[in-house]
């Protein structure tokens, strides 16, 4: 491809996430469930990381004293890390996200509710102290 080529390339891919951001649409996670069907080890990794990526944004809101920007974004952050944890662990949950094209806030919470039984009486007790 050349190089004029794949800036245009680029350039119709950004407008075309921007138009779906603007709908309320979820790029990072719509790409990440698609890779989910094929592969949910690496759609689990690449959960964390972003969640990783995104934890550092959160500590800036908090340094900078929005809390209604951290609190959101350390909400998406708690999501993306019981999203990846649902995926390694094939929940059921998961499985539902992935026929149903997404995960909607009853299979996050129900996630949520089962995961520290499954990761484990350490995790359950701090995860416990947290809930």
């Amino acid at each position: 491809m050349a190089q004029g080529e794949a800036a245009s390339e680029k350039l119709f891919v950004e407008e075309m996430v921007r138009r779906l951001e603007e709908r309320g649409v979820d790029v990072n996670d719509l790409l990440i469930g698609a890779l989910s069907k094929e592969d949910p080890q690496e759609s689990a990794r690449l959960r964390l990381d972003l969640a990783e990526r995104s934890l550092a944004k959160t500590k800036e809101y908090v340094r900078k004293g929005d809390a209604v920007q951290a609190s959101e974004k350390g909400c998406r952050d708690a999501e993306e890390v019981v999203k990846a944890l649902a995926e390694r662990l094939d929940m059921p949950e998961h499985g539902q996200a992935v026929k149903e094209g997404r995960w909607y806030a009853r299979l996050l919470a129900s996630a949520a509710a089962k995961l520290p039984s499954g990761l484990g009486r350490r995790v359950a007790e701090g995860w416990g102290r947290w809930l």
